[in-house]
Formats: structure tokens, sequence, C-alpha cells
């Protein structure tokens, strides 16, 4: 069929053209939408009176007036007439827990003063799964779930759990990531705000107690052990470029008597003990890379330093002009040149230096891709060594993770898709006795295992846990070792990290014909429709492109993921849009009803060819496959050949991906390890070569031996009865 059309007529060409164009289609009716990626306003973060520049009354329905910005993490008061009703904040003021895409969901929320939301609004998000497959609707249903919550309870995604006290909340099918950091994000604001206002308790921390020794550490000591942190942001991180630090700042607290004397000198340190009023604390910064001033508009006198400020867990502490000392410079031996300093004075019965807090500085980052400028955290954490605090540092109960809650809820289908995994790892490093038990016309010692693994792809990665692997993925964890790296991101979806971890392994032992040919379920799910075609009768409509059109098309995918890697550097919610020629989403995560028709319809086209050619999308547009493809170059092992095979075409014949040439040889880039050809190799009825040799001994009586791992017949001499 195909191997008869003329070059440039219409046909296979013609159809992949069209399969590509379709995809394109996608892409350019898939805009933005809704709070996917939307202009802020540049002041939402800055500016006094918040409510003039964001939407505060469809958080806050009834409300006539809004205050200024109060308090600080940030609210604004919301009035009914002369009447408080209530608060509302915007939760990038409070919290930047990134979502899914590594980026915080912009929320405004509003609270009545009995600490129950009324009102949750999403402003922006970058979330891809809400752009071009869950509906933003679901995020909003999500969010509604909160109205007429208290802030004080224990809510958690899930079901509920009376007798723990814990409200469980119905998650996103699909987007389980975002709406556990969506959670985090009410719950974390929401607390902030009612600890200020007084609905809930003021957190109390038991104050210091110092084990003093009398020593007088340099600075080098106190930095390894941990009183004195570095704070250091790179140009990258904020959007610029250069090698050399944005700022770099060192931090570290004053209060105990050992580290602030080997800091400040004795008279330095007595002079600042004799200003500081009783539940006062003291900590130094001093900035000794970069031009960017910590200070901000703190030189304004009553103004705010708005560039620092300490956390404490939930709590914020920040500083006025009057919260400011001057230090002129630092005794401790080794300590660096700083090129400005301050002593900032934390005036906070809340404040314990026996906790851990942060240094929090607020930079400001300019997106690449449109040029937009935002606010971001960067922190770093100090505590005083357990050596230099009475009786050892208090235990503390940290939060768990969202990744942790993710894991620690699914931990038996975790378990179950390792062992999947590993089961399949395990089977392909014996395929040499597996393979030599099978026959062209047995192949099922093989088969057995390989289309268990198809269809434990299909039904329970793809369809079940939803871990289709996608160059989306690819995509965010290349700017990711650019710019900065998230462990927290990457283990939020543990099925999907550990696909990728086993990705990672094997591409580099085998290739990546084990994922791609094995357990990717939409590899697995167009494999298996073109076995099922061939069943029912379909196999004299089934062909192999021609060899001079598979040689062309087979780079079109290397073309489709250099372009989205390069459009990913200007703009990666364009590259996610583009990333659309990937019909994974429609096929495993949304679903085939749930999306625009061009989605639907580019997703059951190229399934629809799958049963007449064999993986056209794995060979031809796969942006994935090419991804893994490149690092296969340099795998550890391949599979065997024969001297004979440069001149024998038995496997090229056969092989379904058409990854061997003229020559014999297997290109382990297009390579999906099907093991058909291993098959052929040790048979010696089917494989030429053995064929010929056999038949060679049969006529001079004598007798057959072994094949060994080279293909060949073991010599004679080697065989013991």
């Amino acid at each position: 069929m195909f191997d008869r059309l003329p070059r440039g007529a219409c046909g296979p060409a013609g159809l992949f053209h069209w399969l590509l164009a379709l995809a394109l289609l996608i892409a350019t009716l898939a805009a933005r939408a809704g709070a996917y990626e939307a202009e802020l306003p540049d002041a939402i973060h800055s500016a006094k009176r918040l409510c003039d520049i964001a939407p505060c009354k469809e958080v806050f329905p009834g409300a006539t007036s809004f205050s200024e910005r109060k308090g600080q993490p940030p609210y604004v008061e919301a009035h009914v007439g002369d009447k408080l009703a209530g608060y509302v904040m915007l939760s990038t003021d409070i919290t930047d827990t990134p979502a899914y895409s590594g980026k915080p969901v912009v929320t405004l929320i509003g609270m009545d003063t009995a600490g129950r939301f009324v009102g949750v609004k999403v402003l922006k998000h970058s979330e891809p799964i809400l752009l071009l497959g869950i509906p933003e609707s679901a995020l909003t249903k999500f969010n509604d779930q909160y109205l007429g919550r208290f802030v004080g309870d224990k809510i958690e995604i899930g079901r509920s759990r009376p007798d723990e006290g814990v409200i469980g909340l119905d998650a996103i099918s699909g987007a389980t990531v975002t709406v556990i950091a969506q959670n985090q994000v009410m719950m974390t604001s929401g607390a902030a705000v009612a600890r200020q206002t007084g609905i809930l308790a003021p957190t109390v921390r038991a104050p210091a107690k110092h084990a003093v020794r009398g020593d007088r550490p340099s600075w080098r000591q106190l930095v390894d052990e941990g009183s004195v942190r570095r704070l250091a942001v790179m140009p990258a991180q904020v959007g610029l470029e250069g090698s050399t630090p944005f700022i770099e700042l060192w931090f570290g607290g004053l209060d105990h008597p050992d580290v602030g004397r080997a800091l400040l000198g004795d008279t330095a340190w007595e002079g600042l003990r004799e200003r500081l009023a009783p539940g006062e604390h003291a900590i130094f910064v001093v900035r000794t890379a970069g031009s960017e001033s910590f200070k901000g508009s703190g030189f304004v006198r009553g103004g705010l330093y708005d560039r620092v400020h300490v956390r404490q867990g939930m709590d914020t502490f920040t500083f006025r002009d009057l919260d400011y000392v001057n230090l002129y410079g630092l005794a401790a031996a080794g300590a660096p040149a700083a090129t400005e300093s301050a002593i900032f004075i934390v005036r906070s019965k809340a404040f314990s230096a026996a906790y851990p807090w942060k240094l929090a500085f607020l930079g400001n980052r300019v997106d690449r891709a449109t040029g937009a400028r935002s606010f971001t955290n960067f922190d770093a954490e100090v505590w005083l060594p357990a050596e230099r605090l009475e009786g050892g540092r208090p235990v503390i109960e940290e939060p768990e993770a969202a990744w942790q809650k993710v894991w620690r809820a699914r931990a038996p289908q975790i378990a179950a898709f390792a062992a999947l995994l590993i089961a399949v790892a395990v089977v392909y490093a014996l395929r040499d006795p597996l393979t030599r038990r099978a026959t062209r016309k047995n192949k099922w010692p093989v088969n057995v295992f390989k289309y268990s693994a198809w269809l434990a792809s299909i039904v329970f990665a793809g369809f079940g846990l939803m871990a289709q692997p996608s160059i989306t993925q690819v995509l965010t964890w290349f700017h990711a070792l650019l710019f900065h790296w998230t462990w927290a991101l990457f283990l939020s979806d543990p099925f999907v990290f550990l696909f990728w971890v086993f990705i990672g392994i094997t591409v580099f032992v085998w290739g990546r014909g084990l994922f791609c040919g094995w357990l990717c379920p939409f590899g697995s799910l167009s494999e298996l429709l073109y076995k099922a075609g061939g069943a029912l009768g379909l196999r004299r409509f089934q062909r192999a492109l021609p060899r001079w059109l598979h040689d062309r098309l087979k780079w079109v995918k290397y073309g489709i993921f250099f372009g989205l890697l390069a459009v990913s550097m200007f703009s990666m919610p364009l590259a996610e849009v583009l990333a659309e020629v990937e019909p994974f989403k429609t096929t495993f995560l949304v679903g085939w009803f749930q999306r625009p028709w061009p989605y639907t319809l580019f997703a059951a086209a190229v399934l629809g060819v799958s049963i007449f050619v064999e993986r056209p999308f794995c060979k031809y547009l796969c942006p994935l496959g090419a991804s893994l493809a490149m690092p296969s170059t340099f795998r550890w092992f391949g599979l065997r050949r024969k001297q004979e095979c440069s001149t024998c075409k038995a496997c090229a014949v056969g092989c379904g991906a058409q990854a061997i040439d003229e020559h014999g040889r297997i290109d382990q880039r297009e390579c999906l390890h099907c093991l058909d050809c291993m098959v052929l190799y040790t048979d010696t009825h089917a494989c030429p070569p053995l064929a010929k040799e056999r038949k060679r001994r049969e006529r001079a009586g004598l007798p057959l031996t072994r094949i060994n791992r080279d293909g060949y017949f073991i010599p004679i001499i080697a065989v013991k009865d």
C-alpha cells in the first residue's frame, strides 16, 4: 500500500502533514483565558489602597468601603457603613506557596470578623492544566468549599475525619497538587490575619535560655555552627543575567552574649543591650555583594524598611525607622567587609531566639518572556546551635509539606507503581534468556511480559494514576535547572516523579526504548490499537511507511522539541500551549468529552492512524520521545548484532519502529525495545545465518548445540554431556 506510493504523492506524507497542521490549529485556537498569567496592576503588592486596584467587593459582598493596607503581613479592613465587617487579604502578601507550576496562585480572600471565609477569587495563576485542560470553573468550585468555613478549622484535601476533627474538601481530579497548595494558601493567609486581629490566639514562644560559655568565636566558627547565615540571590532568580550575586546578605541574632560580643565587641554589645526593653530582640544584616540596597525606602523618616523582614513560623516582623540602629562594622575575626549594614530591633513577645527564624528579602523580579515585574521573597533560616541553648533546641512540630501529604495519602498506589517499574526493569534485564526461549512463531515468552506492561501502563498508570510523562515537565525541569531548582515542586506528583527517576536511569542504561516501548501509557495504547487492528482482520491495510519517507519524517519530532524549547525561553505559557501537540492530556488527564473539539479530534486522529501505522505519533511527532532519544546515544548497553547482520535484512523487515537500517545497524535513538529482532537473533529456523548453519550441521550429521549470547552455535567441543 504505502510502499508503492511515489514520492510527493498524497497518502502518508499528506496524512502526517495534516496531523501536524491539526496540532498547530489546536495551539492557535488555545487562547489565554480567565486568570491564567493574567496581567495584574504593577502596584498590586505595594499600593496602600489595595481595593482601588483589586476587586475586593467580589470577595466581600455588601462592603461599602475598604481601608488602606494595615498590619504585617498586610490586610484591608472591610466596612459596612461605619461598622467593621471583616477583612480582605491578598495571598501573596502573606505566603508565596508555589503550586504545581512552581508559581503561587494569586488569590484575593475575604473573611468576616468571626473568622469565616466569605469570598475567594483567583486573580492570577500559572497552572497549565487550568489553561488547556481542566476549566478554571473547577478551581472556582473548589474555592467555594471554603465559604462559611472557620479559619481555625482543620481543613484538608480528601475525606473528612470527624474523630480527628478534620474537615475534608473535594479535590480536582488531575490537579491534586494545585488544590493542596491552594489549601495551604487559604489557611495560611486566613490564620495570619486572624492572629493579628484577635480572632485566633497569638503565638506564644518560650524565651531563649542562653548557655553562656565565655568564648569568642571567629566569623568562620559562627558561620559553621549556624549562628550566622548567608542569603544570596543570583541574577537569574530575578530575571537578569550575570554570574555574581544580585545581592549577598549575612545575618544573625545578637541576643546571645557570646555571639553578640563576638560580632559587635564588648562595648558596642553592652550599649545595644541598654537600648533594648524587656522582650525586645536585635538582629544584624550586612550586605557584602551586589548593588541592591536591602534598606529600601527605610531612609524616609517614619517609613517602612520594605525590602527585609523576619518570619518565624506564621508570624512576620517588619521594621520601621525607629527599629533601626547603626552598625559601623563587625568585630568578629575574619568578618567580611560590608558595603551596607544595619541592626534591626524586633519588638514582639511572639519572637524567640530559641526557635528558628528566617530573614526574607523582597526582590523585584523581571519576567524575561513578558517584561512584567513582580515581587518575590527570598529567604534563609538561622537557628542557634543546640550547645548555645540551655537544654538544647526546643522540639518543633514542622507543618507537613504539600508533597509529603500527597505521598502519605497515596502510599499504597505509590508502592504498587514502584513495583511495576522495578518489575519491568528486571524483566528487561533478563531479556537474553527470555528471547532464547521464544521463536518467531511463538513469541509469548516475551510478549506475555510486554503485553502485561502495556496493559498496566494504560489502565493503571495512564487512566488510573494519570501519570503520563509530558514534554512540559522536561521544559519545566530545564528551566528549574537554569534558574531555580525546587525539590518540593518535583516531588509534588509522586507518580510522575517516580516515572522520571525510572526514565533517567533506564535511558542511560538501555536507551529510551524501555519507557517508550513498554511503559509510556499513550505509546502502549497506540501499539495495542495496532495489534488489535491486526487481530480484527485489518492486517491487510496495515503498512509501514516507505523507508525514504520514514527517514525524513522521523526528524519532525526533533524539530518540534527544539521549537518548544526555544519558545519556552521567551514564553513558557506559549510553550505550554504549543505542547498540545501531545494528545496525552486529552487521552488520560482531562477526558475526551471535557475538552474543546479540536483537542478531541486531534487525539482521535492520532489513535485512529495508529490502527494502520505502528506508533505513528511515537516515531514522527512526539517531542518527549525526541528529548529522550538524544541521551539514549550514550546508553551503556545496546541490543546485540552479528557480523552477518550487515548483509541480512530479516530483522529490519520485522522492525515495527523501523530502527534497523540497510546495513543491519540499530538506531538506538529510534529503537522501542520490542525485542522482536532479539527473538529472531537466536531462532535457528528464522535467523538466516543460523538456519543455514543448522541445515549444514544436519546434513553433516553433526549434533545441534545451544546458541550463545552472541547469536552463534556453541562449538561442539564446548558442549558437555
